[in-house]
């Protein structure tokens, strides 16, 4: 079984106007909901942007993050596919 076979999206939540960020998505991973993934339009096109939150610093740091370039693409491409059915 794949990752995105176990990855099913949770919540879509399409933003209207021409800011770049486009929706937001929940998605389920077995037991596991993760929330705030983003979809972005960026130079290249849409991309999925992972979920984070500031540090004190002031810098921004992902809070969630695929753990191999495979499972990245079976994300983006799941997310951005259901995002494109809507």
């Amino acid at each position: 079984m794949s990752q995105a076979e176990r990855l099913q999206i949770s919540r879509i939540y399409k933003l209207e106007g021409e800011s770049k960020l486009k929706a937001f998505v929940d998605i389920s991973l077995g037991g596991l909901i993760v929330k705030g993934l983003r979809i972005m339009d960026g130079q290249n096109g849409l991309f999925v942007s992972m979920p984070r939150h500031q540090g004190k610093d002031g810098r921004w740091y992902n809070t969630v993050y695929p753990a191999t370039k495979e499972i990245q693409q079976e994300l983006t491409h799941l997310v951005l596919a259901a995002y494109r059915e809507q």
